[in-house]
C-alpha cells in the first residue's frame, strides 16, 4: 500500500513538472515568434501599409506596436492605416493613439469600411484620414461588453475629453466629437444642417466627414489614397499579423477560451483521478496550454499569470496526500482562478468561463470515473478483496471424512473437549450433555472445524 501511494505521488509531481515544462516551452515559443518576426527588406522611402480590421484589444496594441517599430526602424516615409472595425476596448484604444501620435513617421488613416467607436478614435489621431465613399466613422458611446451604454459619468466625462483632444490634435471641431461620444448631450451641428438630440450619437459618412473636417479625401482604395499622397512610386511595404498573432487571436475568442477551458479542467482531474498518464493528462496540458499561449501572444497574459496556475495546481497535489483542512485546497483553487483570469481579456467575463467550465468539465469526470470507477486513485486505500472460498480463499481445512468415525474421549466433554480417532487427537463437543473421560463415542456432524460426537 505505501508503495502504491508513494507511485502515485512521483506520478503526480511529474504532471505537475511537465504542466510547467509545457507552459515554458509553449511561451518562450510564442515570444520568439511574436517579438521577432521576419524584417522586410525594403527601407529608407518605403510605405508601410498596416491593417487594423479587428476588435480593438490588446492584440492588436501588441501588432500595432510591433508594425510601427519595424516602420521606424526602416525610416519609411509614411504609415497607412486601413481601418475597418467596430471598436473595442477604450484602454487599448487610448494606448494605440498615443502609439500614433508619438510616431516620428506621419501617418494616414484610410477607413475601408467603417471606423465606429474606439475605431473612431485610433482615426483621429492620425495626421491625416481618407475614406472609401461608402465608409462611415463615429458612433463612439462607450458601451460594455454586452453593447449596453455605460452611465457612469466619470467614465462617459473621461472618454468624450480624449475623443476631444484626438479631434482638436488635427484642428477638428470637437463639437462633432462630441456629438459622436456622448448621447447624453444635445449637440447644435449647423455644418451638418442637424441637431444631435439627447439619446443619440452621431455617425456620419464619408461626404459628411470631408464637409465638417474629419476627412480629408475620399479615395476607393489604398493605391487612390497613396497616388493623392503623391507616394504611388514609393515601394509599399505590407505588415499582417504573423501566423502565431493570427492564431492567438483564435484562441481568445470567448467559445473557444471555454473549450480550452473544459478541456483542461477535465484532462487534469480525470489523470489524477484515474492512474495512468496517458491522453486525458494531454489533453488537459495542451487546453491550458492553448489557453495561456493565445492570450499571452496577444498580451492579455503575463508570466505572473502561469506562475499562479502551476502553483495552484502544486498545492491541489499536495492537498490529496497532506491534510491541511482544507486549507491548501483552498489556496490552490484561488491560485487557478487567479491564474487564469490575470490571463484574460476580461477577468469579470474570464470568472464566468471558468465556471462554466468547471460545471462542463465536472460532468465529464463524473462519467470517466464511473466507467474506470475499478481503476480510481481511491482504490489504492481500499482492500476490495473478498476472503470467500470462491475466491480461492480457505481460512481452515474442513473434516467431513470424519463423520460417522468412532474414537474415545481423552477429556471429559462438558460439553467440549478433546477425543482420539486412530492416532489424531482432534477438538470435538457433544450434543449438549457431559460424556466422561475414556468413554466411546462417534461423530455425528461436521461443520466446517466443529466436530460433533455423541457417546455409544
Amino acid at each position: 500500500m505505501q508503495n502504491a501511494v508513494i507511485i502515485r505521488r512521483f506520478s503526480m509531481l511529474t504532471v505537475l513538472w511537465l504542466v510547467a515544462a509545457v507552459f515554458s516551452a509553449v511561451l518562450s515559443t510564442a515570444a520568439a515568434a511574436a517579438e521577432a518576426p521576419p524584417k522586410p527588406s525594403s527601407a529608407g522611402t518605403a510605405v508601410y501599409i498596416v491593417p487594423v480590421k479587428q476588435t480593438v484589444e490588446s492584440g492588436l496594441q501588441s501588432f500595432l506596436e510591433r508594425a510601427l517599430g519595424e516602420a521606424e526602424e526602416a525610416n519609411a516615409e509614411r504609415i497607412i492605416l486601413v481601418i475597418n472595425t467596430l471598436g473595442g476596448r477604450v484602454d487599448s484604444a487610448d494606448e494605440i493613439g498615443k502609439l500614433i501620435r508619438e510616431s516620428p513617421i506621419p501617418t494616414t488613416a484610410f477607413i475601408e469600411g467603417k471606423a465606429v467607436s474606439a475605431g473612431t478614435f485610433i482615426a483621429l489621431n492620425a495626421d491625416m484620414i481618407v475614406m472609401q465613399p461608402s465608409s462611415t466613422i463615429g458612433a463612439a458611446a462607450i458601451v460594455d461588453a454586452q453593447g449596453t451604454l455605460i452611465e457612469d459619468a466619470k467614465v462617459r466625462s473621461y472618454w468624450v475629453s480624449r475623443m476631444v483632444g484626438a479631434a482638436e490634435l488635427n484642428g477638428r471641431d470637437p463639437n462633432i466629437a462630441v456629438a459622436m461620444t456622448d448621447p447624453r448631450q444635445r449637440v447644435e451641428l449647423p455644418k451638418l444642417d442637424k441637431v444631435k438630440g439627447e439619446g443619440e450619437v452621431l455617425s456620419i459618412s464619408a461626404a459628411e466627414a470631408v464637409k465638417v473636417g474629419y476627412a480629408d479625401h475620399i479615395a476607393n482604395s489604398v493605391d487612390e489614397t497613396l497616388a493623392w499622397l503623391e507616394l504611388e512610386d514609393r515601394p509599399a511595404v505590407e505588415v499582417n499579423p504573423t501566423f502565431v498573432e493570427r492564431m492567438a487571436r483564435w484562441l481568445v475568442q470567448p467559445w473557444v477560451q471555454n473549450l480550452l477551458l473544459i478541456a483542461g479542467i477535465a484532462g487534469i482531474a480525470i489523470e489524477l483521478l484515474v492512474p495512468g498518464f496517458g491522453v486525458p493528462g494531454i489533453i488537459g496540458l495542451l487546453g491550458f496550454g492553448l489557453f495561456f499561449f493565445g492570450h499571452y501572444v496577444a498580451g492579455f497574459a503575463g508570466m505572473e499569470s502561469v506562475v499562479l496556475f502551476v502553483i495552484g495546481v502544486a498545492l491541489l497535489i499536495i492537498e490529496i496526500f497532506v491534510p491541511s483542512f482544507g486549507i491548501l485546497g483552498t489556496l490552490g483553487i484561488a491560485a487557478l482562478v487567479g491564474g487564469v483570469t490575470t490571463a484574460a481579456y476580461d477577468s469579470e467575463q474570464a470568472v464566468m468561463s471558468l465556471l462554466l467550465a468547471f460545471l462542463c468539465a465536472s460532468v465529464i469526470v463524473a462519467v470517466v470515473v464511473y466507467i474506470f470507477r475499478r481503476r480510481g486513485v481511491w482504490n489504492r486505500f481500499i482492500l476490495r478483496d473478498r476472503l470467500t472460498t470462491e475466491e480461492g480463499y480457505v481460512s481452515t481445512a474442513s473434516r467431513p471424512m470424519l463423520l460417522g468415525q468412532e474414537g474415545v474421549t481423552l477429556t471429559p466433554l462438558r460439553p467440549s473437549g478433546t477425543i482420539q480417532i486412530g492416532e489424531e487427537r482432534i477438538d470435538a463437543v457433544t450434543e449438549g450433555g457431559f460424556i466422561a473421560s475414556g468413554a466411546k463415542v462417534r461423530v455425528s456432524q461436521v461443520e466446517g472445524t466443529r466436530v460433533v460426537v455423541r457417546e455409544i
